[in-house]
């Protein structure tokens, strides 16, 4: 079977192995794909009759293209890069990893509050640009610095990203609230579901755990802010479109939101005029939550899995339903 991974970097920059794949076939790992240049996307995946995609976009035009196509394994857990429907359509399953990044995920959204909380990396510079040894006093502060103890983390959706994230808050004796789309009951007494209004208003600190979809594209808005608490704390580790990036942007600038923490933007690479890049106390990182190696680690293992279950007729995390 001829099996071709269309956008391979991002998972194996050179530090893992596609050797799991390969024992099913001949694999073709192409590194980047374009994601606008369709008849490059078409000419890549040829004859293959299993191909594996992180963020190149497999559309209606393209599988139309290649009916000889067996499988489509997201090398991700967010599979909107497919035409679902198209592929249901043709009988194909589209495979996802879910929850391979639960713990690296929550992991890094307490880096950025931690980083927003207490600064270390601007203190770091500041040391060894000398300002330390120059110093008049045995300490001194660049930014404001804050305890977590006591106040309020609001998660906006409770999967297993939020729970993780929650026993980690509550391990720094903060006090956990969350709201769901569906009422669910927590898997700990000590973290209490809200309305999404009580959610606004009690939280120190928000942070977005909910898939992109029409309902919840720029839930971050003029009007969701105006309910926060004044000088709140915004964190998204989730999907860059969460977040109507002008009003955090506006909020940042006149002080409403004090800081804000993402790892995610709405069009990835960051476009050069994205106005978070000049908002105040923003931190920004480049979507890089879910890559710790062992982390992709895992994701690979799955990813195989998922190939090895389908090709047994024993399909497993599949998104789509089929005929």
């Amino acid at each position: 079977m001829k099996i071709v991974v269309l956008d391979g970097y991002a998972l194996n920059p050179g530090d893992l192995s596609w050797q799991g794949f390969e024992e099913f076939g001949e694999v073709t790992v192409y590194e980047r794909t374009s994601f606008t240049d369709k008849s490059e996307i078409i000419e890549r995946i040829g004859d293959a009759e299993a191909i594996l995609t992180n963020k190149t976009p497999i559309d209606e035009e393209i599988l139309a293209a290649v009916p000889q196509l067996k499988y489509i394994g997201v090398i991700a857990t967010g599979y909107n890069v497919v035409d679902i429907e198209a592929a249901e359509q043709r009988n194909i399953p589209v495979t996802n990893i879910p929850a391979y990044g639960t713990d690296a995920v929550a992991q890094f959204t307490f880096a950025l509050l931690l980083e927003i909380a207490n600064q270390v990396g601007v203190h770091n510079v500041s040391v060894h640009q000398g300002e330390w040894q120059e110093s008049v006093d045995f300490t001194y502060q660049k930014t404001p610095l804050m305890e977590l103890q006591g106040k309020t983390l609001g998660l906006i959706g409770y999967g297993e990203i939020a729970h993780a994230t929650a026993v980690i808050a509550h391990a720094f004796n903060m006090k956990v609230i969350y709201w769901n789309h569906r009422p669910k009951e927590a898997q700990a007494e000590w973290a209490q579901q809200v309305s999404m209004e009580e959610l606004y208003q009690q939280s120190d600190i928000i942070s977005l755990h909910v898939p992109q979809t029409a309902e919840t594209q720029e839930m971050i808005n003029q009007e969701s802010i105006a309910k926060m608490k004044d000088g709140v704390i915004l964190l998204n580790t989730a999907r860059g479109g969460l977040l109507d990036e002008a009003a955090v942007a506006e909020a940042l600038n006149e002080g409403k939101i004090f800081a804000a923490g993402v790892d995610v933007v709405s069009s990835e690479p960051m476009s050069k005029d994205n106005p978070l890049l000049t908002a105040k106390n923003c931190f920004i990182t480049p979507h890089i939550a879910w890559r710790p190696l062992e982390t992709r680690e895992r994701l690979m293992a799955i990813a195989v899995d998922n190939f090895a279950a389908f090709l047994a007729g024993k399909e497993k995390n599949v998104v789509n339903k089929r005929a």
